[in-house]
Formats: structure tokens, C-alpha cells, sequence
């Protein structure tokens, strides 16, 4: 064995052992709070969906004493929270689709953090809102004949500016749609 393939091998077990630390230490972390599948934390948008990951994160889950199954505790803000409420029977299907059994039985809302005021600053990130296409000059050009019979100015002005963006998304609709 050459010295450069002993120094591969060398460095290669040297990663090994490290991502082995790491998940020891993100597991131990996780099951601190309650999470004994730490894929509910990684993987939240994947399981419930891009939506409802915008409006609520998994904080802990809570095991009864000898009761059947357990309690998921998601974070939402006030706004969100009767959307959440509202999806709560698929979340508790795909969260327990994760698990392989009915692990949750039971999904609790909060609109703060369980901890405190302080620790609950969480940050929602919506859905990210669509550009508005840019009108093109001939689209303009095109909606201001479409407005030319009307005599009020400030109509005129209106249904030009409707006229162009609705040719705008009629231009920019992917043919199958048209």
C-alpha cells in the first residue's frame, strides 16, 4: 500500500468518526425534547408540506404515563393558527407516516413558545409572492387601443392599465393552460 492510499484511508475514517459525534449529539439533542425520530425536525417541510411549514414548527412531543400514544406540540403565530388547526388531522397522518405507527396521537397548537415569551421568537417564512410581469411596450401599445372609445380620463386610464396586465398573463400562460 502506497503512502497517498494509507492518507485516504487515514482521512476518510477521520470523517467517519466525526459525522458519528454529530449525530449522537443532534440525537441526544432531539430526544431532549421529546423527538425520538429526528427527521421531524430536519425534514418538516418535506412531511407536512411547503404550506403548512410556512406556518408552524414542530417543538416537542409529550409522552403520557401510560397512556396510548403522544402529544406533538407545533408553534404557529395567531394568524395561522386556524389554517393549522384546520390541517391538523394530515399532519398527524403524515407525521405518524414518518414514525411507521400512531406514535402522535394528539396535536397541540400554541401560539407562543412553550418556554417563554423569549425563547419563542420563531421567524414564519410564507410563501414567496410572485413577480409581477413587466408589460411590454407593445402590450401597451395594445391595451391603449382596447381603452380608446372611452371618454373619461381617469376610466380610460383604468381599463388600460386592466387591459395591459390581464394581456401581460394571457401572453405569459404556458400554452396548455390557454
Amino acid at each position: 500500500m502506497t503512502s497517498a492510499q494509507t492518507e485516504a484511508r487515514r482521512r476518510k475514517r477521520g470523517f467517519e468518526r466525526t459525522s458519528g459525534l454529530l449525530q449522537t449529539r443532534i440525537r441526544e439533542a432531539s430526544e431532549a425534547r421529546g423527538f425520538s425520530e429526528s427527521r421531524l425536525l430536519t425534514h418538516w417541510e418535506e412531511i407536512v408540506g411547503e404550506a403548512t411549514a410556512a406556518m408552524s414548527r414542530p417543538v416537542k412531543v409529550s409522552y403520557a404515563k401510560g397512556g396510548f400514544g403522544a402529544v406533538l406540540t407545533l408553534l404557529t403565530t395567531g394568524a395561522f393558527a386556524p389554517m393549522v388547526q384546520a390541517e391538523l388531522p394530515k399532519i398527524r397522518d403524515r407525521v405518524n407516516a414518518v414514525y411507521g405507527y400512531n406514535a402522535i396521537s394528539r396535536i397541540h397548537v400554541t401560539q407562543t413558545a412553550p418556554t417563554g415569551f423569549s425563547e419563542g421568537r420563531v421567524a414564519f417564512h410564507g410563501p414567496k409572492p410572485k413577480q409581477k410581469p413587466e408589460i411590454t411596450p407593445e402590450t401597451k401599445a395594445e391595451a391603449r387601443v382596447l381603452s380608446e372609445g372611452v371618454h373619461d380620463e381617469a376610466l380610460r386610464q383604468a381599463l388600460e392599465k386592466f387591459a395591459g396586465t390581464f394581456l401581460t398573463r394571457q401572453h405569459n400562460k404556458p400554452k396548455e393552460e390557454k
